[in-house]
């Protein structure tokens, strides 16, 4: 460990009470040194950029089922409790703890101190204990450093425990499974094992923060990107994955604020939970994301992606994973608004529509807002071989419903409320299929939809004519300067208007079950913005 002595001391007794005796470490250590140990412990490769690459092993994503909540008197009434917020026993907790500490003790540690949040009023102090050097360099891309004059007397308010290599034994641990991701509130500790995905680390703070911050801050958490203009205005962009999220947010012409966590504030200002960007990279290319593919440079960290014989990124192959991910932190971004901005003047709801029947742009009311924001729609499709995949429907309730500890009204209703005496346009954006469903229809052109919402966000569509739409009641624009009619009205592009018709309900009918299970604790004003079927 390379720090001043009263530093040391400090550490050594944090560990020391949480039960570690006197385990090797490394501090604080940066993305040169962490490459260099990553490369000698024979964990990762180096492109021929300088860019280190590594496999997270059996799992390249994350594992939703075996994330669990400990149940305690601090959560018991507020954590909205099912398959998604899994509860786990407290005294589980301590024993697991236990074990953890005791099998990362043997090993050579890589301890960082990061935070997590811009707004310097609602940020969290972290202490990550890692047990491999690469799983470090991801968790200082993605959180904030502090600078090296406040680490002396840096008080570490939550803790992370990582050990990807420390397995469960699920019947005398509790787990599912080996591997596992555990929050406890009271103890303000995350544990992982079992698992090198290193989207665990920074999800596992994201759903704290989502916990804390609307219960004790009046701060609203949302899984979005967000940028800001020239002209200080700030647009907020809310996506499942493959909707476009990270691609439509990093636009050249506005300044990113982040691309995946943020807060709004009481005082309705818009704040970065993260120092770093972790975006998708399977089948990336400069000409189509030119910010992320310029940012993908030493310092960055590139998950299962394959090497050719000459180390370049091969970014079209999935062989490993279609989930391949680059970490980098966020100053590699050229145009950069330094993780603040103001009150969000335009919000945009995300949906690749593989069924092809919403509009490419609606405008939506509070109620709809507060509606499609609780749905969190999308649909994918299995796959890309010959012949027609049916498409699935996939709902995550705020765009991110594994990461969401309380009831999904509870953020819809902040929702309404930030928005409630405000000139806030919400915008449902299709970035899916047009003509037909997928194997039948096409994909919208991506330059269409950068189009719909560059004319959003410029004000040419405040006074566009709408068109509302029969089975989901949406307000659909009927015309924008360079896009063909028949890509703004859906079923206009099929040849088959009644097929459409058909799919529309069935799919306004997936949309009304999903709902049911929110129904109970919604306003009636939220049930008024789904779908109208008689």
């Amino acid at each position: 460990m390379s720090y001043n002595s009263n530093k040391s001391i400090t550490l050594m007794s944090w560990l020391s009470n949480l039960g570690f005796d006197k385990p090797e470490i490394s501090y604080q250590s940066d993305h040169q040194f962490l490459t260099q140990e990553t490369l000698r412990l024979n964990r990762g490769r180096l492109t021929n950029k300088n860019v280190l690459t590594i496999n997270t092993g059996v799992f390249t994503g994350r594992s939703p089922e075996d994330r669990f909540i400990v149940k305690d008197a601090h959560t018991e009434n507020k954590i909205w409790w099912g398959d998604i917020n899994k509860p786990f026993d407290s005294s589980a907790f301590l024993n697991l703890k236990k074990k953890i500490v005791k099998y990362l003790d043997k090993k050579h540690l890589y301890i960082r101190d990061a935070i997590a949040g811009t707004d310097k009023r609602h940020q969290l102090k972290l202490r990550i204990v890692n047990e491999f050097p690469e799983h470090n360099l991801f968790s200082g891309n993605m959180f904030i450093n502090p600078q090296e004059e406040s680490l002396t007397n840096f008080k570490p308010e939550w803790t992370i425990l990582h050990a990807p290599e420390f397995n469960a034994d699920p019947i005398t641990d509790r787990t599912r499974q080996g591997n596992f991701a555990i929050i406890s509130f009271s103890e303000k500790m995350i544990i992982i094992g079992g698992t090198g995905y290193t989207g665990e680390i920074k999800k596992g703070i994201f759903s704290a923060l989502n916990f804390i911050l609307p219960t004790e801050h009046d701060t609203l958490p949302m899984h979005c990107s967000a940028n800001i203009g020239k002209d200080g205005k700030t647009a907020l962009f809310f996506g499942l994955s493959g909707t476009g999220k990270t691609t439509l947010s990093t636009d050249p012409s506005r300044f990113l604020i982040g691309d995946d966590e943020h807060g709004w504030t009481e005082d309705g200002s818009i704040f970065n939970f993260e120092g770093g960007c972790y975006a998708k990279v399977i089948n990336l290319s400069e000409e189509k994301e030119p910010d992320i593919y310029r940012a993908i440079r030493p310092g960055a960290l590139l998950e299962n992606v394959k090497l050719d014989s000459q180390n370049r990124p091969i970014y079209k192959d999935s062989s490993i994973t279609p989930n391949t991910r680059v970490s980098y932190p966020i100053n590699h971004i050229d145009n950069l608004a330094l993780g603040l901005g103001d009150s969000p003047k335009h919000i945009f709801f995300l949906t690749c529509d593989a069924y092809g029947v919403l509009p490419p742009i609606s405008k939506l009311n509070p109620n709809q807002a507060a509606y499609h924001f609780m749905s969190g729609y999308t649909a994918k499709v299995a796959g890309t071989e010959a012949g027609v995949i049916e498409p699935k429907a996939v709902f995550s309730a705020c765009f991110g419903a594994p990461f969401m500890p309380l009831h999904p009204a509870k953020y819809a209703e902040r929702l309404k409320s930030k928005m409630h005496g405000q000139e806030i346009n919400v915008w449902l954006i299709n970035t899916g299929w047009s003509g037909g469903s997928y194997g039948v229809g096409s994909r919208i052109p991506l330059k269409y939809t950068r189009i719909m919402i560059e004319n959003a966000i410029n004000g040419s569509l405040e006074n566009a004519k709408h068109v509302k739409d029969e089975i989901f009641g949406l307000n659909r624009i009927e015309t924008i300067s360079n896009i063909p009619e028949s890509i703004l009205d859906p079923k206009k592009s099929w040849k088959k208007p009644e097929e459409y018709d058909r799919i529309s309900i069935n799919l306004a009918k997936k949309f009304n079950k999903n709902f049911e299970q929110f129904k109970s604790q919604s306003s009636k004003d939220i049930l008024l913005g789904g779908p109208i079927l008689k």
